[in-house]
């Protein structure tokens, strides 16, 4: 099925742009003109140049026009893959619980968990909602709605998840305390105590934890800031150790933001579905794609009930709704037993609430404004990074969400900078969280989802100072080191 018009025309142009047919600070054809020689409407070119803005290509000038933006340059280098590591148990959740802790603080500027401001959030709309259905629908609301959940509601994920590329009947939606609820689901249902699974390197730390609660192992997969997960490894660990399944995010993945090209997603399902291995999938950050429609989740590659998909509306809507859902194929009769029998259900009023949001509409217009937002704070904060950290730090581009994976250069230890930075009401997640190796000692994790104002910016700026006292420290003891060796 072709894409509509209107992302033809943008997708074009993008590329133009791109190539420099169209250089920045200058003017792109006007509507009347595109319209004129594409044979189009004026709306679908509207509609069109909007996406584009929605990218961050073009600006609107009033009664200019529009134009190309004339942003910096961003110059920093991305950071290197990772080694495969061995399998490991899991520990480090003091440090975890320290993050989390910190970033609820009053006073700290919270660029260490990854929970986006309120300010971005449709709390008007979600309160308005969650009125009506506890004044309305009380006896509903205020009741157990069980496994697999509210049946409006997973008619409105499965309406979503046609965006992800994926035909999903309602049926097989069930709907949970959030996505971690649904990845514990999904890990408990595939796997038993002592298990081995593969995951991303470096790897969300809730996953991590999850997976130290659960007693299993973990090895770490090689994963490439621009292309994800290393292919080429995991076949040579799945060769080598007994996994029973792999866990990894394909868009936007957390901590690097790294998305997986749709070939290399699709060998991906193909090759565990030989295996017989399931993919237990986190999107939890995929309808934050600044590019929609170019991306898919890997379950639209599935045909074969390889991939478990789990996801929930905590980046978008809420995190507080606890509002997720799980896509399970065959092994759904076992979550649906295991929720029963731990949690009971989610949260009534919250599924009823989100799913009278999602069918009042709205939705896709919220999101376009948050995708808007999160671009140009994504860009906005790897400018000030590439001005105020020391040269050779190393920045990811992350083509969707809101977080930044940071290489420090001279070995800088990211724990260090941690309990600096809280000396000056910064949180940020050092990279140690993020693996049990030792590989990411000197990365950091930023959380992009906060307004970008003086305050953040001068956080980001003392971060950058912080930074370069390390590093002139580590050089000193450097020279001490060779002066007496």
């Amino acid at each position: 099925m072709s894409s509509p018009l209107y992302q033809q025309i943008a997708h074009q142009l993008a590329e133009d742009i791109r190539k420099g047919f169209y250089q920045p600070g200058e003017r792109i054809p006007s509507v009347r003109k595109l319209s004129t020689q594409k044979s189009v409407s004026h709306a679908t070119v509207l509609h069109a140049y909007a996406t584009l803005e929605d990218q961050g290509l073009i600006r609107a000038r009033p009664q200019s026009g529009y134009f190309v933006h004339n942003t910096p340059a961003l110059t920093a280098p991305t950071p290197p893959i990772a080694r495969v590591e061995q399998p490991y148990a899991v520990t480090r959740s003091g440090i975890i619980n320290e993050i989390l802790h910190q970033s609820r603080r009053e006073g700290v500027i919270p660029l260490g968990a990854a929970v986006p401001s309120s300010q971005y959030l449709p709390l008007r709309a979600l309160h308005q909602q969650m009125s009506k259905v506890t004044r309305f629908h009380s006896q509903k609301a205020f009741s157990y709605i069980f496994s697999p959940g509210y049946e409006p509601l997973r008619r409105q994920i499965a309406i979503r998840m046609r965006d992800a590329g994926a035909i999903v009947d309602p049926s097989r939606i069930v709907v949970t305390n959030g996505c971690v609820e649904a990845m514990q689901l999904c890990l408990r249902a595939v796997t038993h105590p002592g298990d081995l699974i593969a995951t991303e390197s470096p790897s969300y730390y809730g996953l991590i934890q999850l997976c130290d609660l659960l007693g299993l192992k973990v090895i770490e997969i090689p994963t490439d800031p621009d292309t994800g997960l290393s292919l080429e490894s995991l076949v040579k660990a799945a060769d080598k150790w007994p996994i029973k399944a792999l866990v990894l995010t394909a868009r936007a993945g957390n901590p690097m933001g790294a998305t997986m090209p749709e070939d290399r997603q699709r060998k991906l399902v193909a090759m565990m579905a030989r295996r017989g291995l399931p993919i237990i999938e986190d999107d939890i950050y995929g309808e934050l794609m600044f590019e929609p429609g170019r991306s898919k989740a890997l379950k639209a590659f599935d045909c074969s009930d390889t991939v478990m998909y789990c996801s929930s509306f905590s980046k978008t809507i809420s995190p507080g709704v606890r509002t997720g859902w799980v896509i399970a194929g065959k092994h759904q009769p076992e979550i649906e037993k295991l929720q029963t029998f731990t949690t009971l259900s989610a949260c009534s009023v919250s599924q009823m609430a989100v799913a009278a949001y999602l069918e009042n509409g709205g939705y896709d217009r919220h999101l376009r404004y948050l995708r808007q937002v999160y671009r140009k704070n994504l860009s906005s904060f790897q400018l000030a990074i590439q001005n105020h950290f020391p040269t050779g730090t190393q920045i990811t581009r992350p083509a969707g969400g809101f977080i930044l994976w940071i290489s420090l250069p001279g070995g800088i230890d990211a724990q260090r900078l941690f309990e600096q930075a809280l000396t000056q009401n910064i949180s940020i997640a050092p990279g140690a969280v993020f693996s049990h190796s030792e590989q990411f000692n000197h990365c950091l994790r930023l959380n992009c989802g906060v307004p970008w104002n003086q305050e953040t910016e001068r956080a980001v700026m003392t971060l950058g100072v912080l930074a370069r006292q390390l590093l002139t420290k580590n050089n000193e003891v450097q020279e001490v080191y060779e002066v007496t060796a």
